[in-house]
């Protein structure tokens, strides 16, 4: 039976703003209070998706959430009609408003930690959210990512869901970005990688002084067990603390992986010699390890392209290609170094620049967009097909922004009851178009 790894990209939602509310986050800091485009963001993000899809990959879309979350600020005492709790928040607590009119569910690499069958003791793809409990307006996507996850993957013979881990610092868990799984062929049992920043229970290992690191060794542990994987084909690996420091939030902004790749920064890790040791010897060797020299790319540099926030994808051919943003192409040390990797013997034979820059601009690049499911030609048919990419998807879902996504947003904005009204119309007929069901609180 055929395998391969199929990427879930979040659709943009329409409240796409720039409020800065990722501390760590160096992107999303240096924009606030910008002027956003919720339509152009969506709509660079399906390029890339049908991008994807016409380069023979399993392409599917995952929705946004409601937004603004009214549900959220009724919990924390806002009371009247929709208007006044609207009203109310941005008067007191504009904050808090901008925290639950987030459109950050695009990032889907946060949506959560996922585990294929070969790789399982039951047989069976494992999603676990991820609870993203250091950042307000994430800490409140876990119960809706979970819904229109297994309204997605319905299947229980072939799917597994799990509830997010505890809301407590133990258990910060911030899903795929933090993980990674390598394998030789999509099918085979892989090794899960997990990258964590931090440990609660053993304060010898070190942690960052200036960001906050949010996922924790525990939340890591806690994920391989829920999903039965074997200690011998599990990584734990920890970040190195500086670069958290410099605006690394997330692993996957200093380092990603495919199938026998890793491809990673100098800097990326603590023990580095030891862990990718542990990595070849539970891989059983055949690894291309792709260092970056700090003296060819900084880490600034990185961050600020985003050169780590790609996608290293298996096209039909067997030879990988990266997928990039166009800031990486705009950046002379990027540039060049992503010109010089396709000179070296490595199975990347590529380089394809996509512009994403709203969601750049809010702090995430290409591998933000996507969460990834190595699945096998069954589970795949078990699947709701009307999430997956293809020419009518794209047309309709393009169709579907023009009409109901505004062309420029700003804070302000956000206290406009007709945004509310806009948003919950379009999420409506999304349902529709996508076969979901009841995801959304709004419709209960």
């Amino acid at each position: 039976m055929k395998h391969f790894e199929a990427n879930f990209d979040g659709l943009v939602g329409p409240t796409h703003n720039y409020a800065g509310l990722s501390f760590g986050n160096v992107a999303s800091q240096s924009n606030a209070a910008q002027l956003s485009n919720p339509r152009e963001a969506a709509k660079q993000g399906l390029k890339k998706a049908k991008a994807l899809a016409d380069m023979g990959l399993v392409q599917g879309m995952l929705a946004p959430q409601e937004r603004p979350d009214i549900h959220s600020l009724r919990r924390i005492g806002f009371t009247g009609s929709d208007a006044d709790v609207l009203a109310k928040a941005a008067s007191t607590a504009p904050l808090l408003l901008q925290a639950c009119t987030s459109a950050s569910s695009m990032w889907t690499a946060n949506a959560a930690t996922v585990s294929p069958s070969a790789d399982s003791s039951d047989g069976r793809l494992h999603f676990t959210p991820a609870n993203l409990v250091d950042k307000l307006h994430r800490s409140i996507e876990p119960t809706t990512t979970g819904r229109i996850l297994k309204a997605i993957f319905s299947d229980s013979r072939h799917f597994a869901h799990h509830t997010h881990l505890p809301e407590h610092p133990t258990f910060g868990d911030e899903g795929a970005a933090n993980h990674t799984r390598l394998c030789h062929q999509y099918g085979d049992k892989g090794v899960e990688v997990f990258v964590y920043g931090r440990s609660v229970a053993d304060a010898s290992k070190p942690a960052p002084k200036k960001y906050p690191a949010r996922q924790t060794l525990e939340a890591s542990q806690a994920v391989a067990r829920l999903h039965g994987l074997a200690d011998s084909h599990t990584v734990y690996l920890q970040q190195n603390p500086d670069v958290i420091d410099q605006g690394v939030f997330h692993n996957d902004v200093i380092a990603v992986g495919n199938q026998n790749v890793l491809f990673y920064h100098e800097q990326a890790f603590l023990d580095t010699q030891e862990k990718l040791a542990e990595i070849e010897q539970k891989m059983q060797g055949n690894m291309h390890f792709i260092e970056v020299p700090t003296a060819k790319v900084g880490v600034l540099d990185a961050v600020k392209s985003y050169l780590f926030n790609t996608q290293i994808v298996t096209l039909g051919d067997g030879n990988m290609a990266i997928i990039a943003p166009t800031d990486c192409r705009e950046n002379p040390a990027v540039y060049e170094y992503l010109n010089s990797l396709l000179t070296m013997n490595t199975p990347i034979k590529a380089v394809h620049y996509f512009d994403v820059k709203q969601s750049m601009q809010n702090g995430g690049g290409p591998a933000c967009l996507r969460l990834r499911v190595a699945m096998s030609e069954a589970e795949l048919a078990a699947v709701n097909p009307h999430v997956m990419m293809n020419d009518a998807l794209f047309a309709r879902l393009n169709q579907w922004v023009d009409k109901h996504y505004r062309d420029r947003l700003s804070a302000a904005d956000l206290a406009d009851p007709q945004l509310l009204i806009e948003s919950r119309t379009a999420l409506d007929e999304l349902t529709q178009i996508m076969q979901l069901g009841s995801v959304y609180q709004f419709q209960r």
